[in-house]
């Protein structure tokens, strides 16, 4: 029941937000024994919605990495596993940002089987760190002037 309430609530159009979708089909080395999805590959698909979602907006790590000299460490991730995957499924990833970011950005993600059921949700959480200092700065300008447009 709780799926299903979540499901509706993220269907709504919101128009304070940014979301992209990126498909990946399971590989046989993604499972475990039991033929399922290993539950550590979740964070791997995390991290492929969000490198795709940043791509989406005319960015790239590596240019955040070596032109504007800012890493993105994860610092936190929450992970809720519903239903299975398995081998060969083709799995939609919907990676979704509910508000800009400011010197941490929040991703929530979606994962949707071939059947279009929720699987799996989760929220990671990354700080935006100078690279030579190592302290916390701002998100980029160029990344907040793109979002902007999405969250008026």
């Amino acid at each position: 029941m709780l799926t299903q309430r979540y499901f509706a609530a993220v269907s709504k159009t919101n128009s304070t937000m940014y979301k992209h979708e990126y498909k990946v089909i399971v590989r046989y080395a993604e499972t475990d024994q039991m033929g399922f999805v290993y539950y550590g590959n979740y964070a791997k698909f995390y991290e492929i919605g969000r490198v795709e979602l940043i791509r989406s907006l005319g960015l790239s790590y590596k240019e955040f990495e070596d032109r504007l000299n800012i890493f993105l460490p994860v610092v936190q991730l929450e992970s809720r596993y519903l239903l299975p995957a398995r081998y060969d499924d083709e799995l939609r990833i919907e990676t979704i940002l509910d508000e800009l970011p400011e010197k941490m950005i929040s991703f929530r993600h979606l994962i949707y089987n071939p059947q279009n059921f929720l699987i799996n949700k989760g929220v990671v959480k990354l700080l935006f760190i100078d690279k030579i200092t190592g302290r916390k700065v701002s998100a980029p300008q160029e990344m907040t002037d793109v979002l902007k447009k999405h969250f008026e």
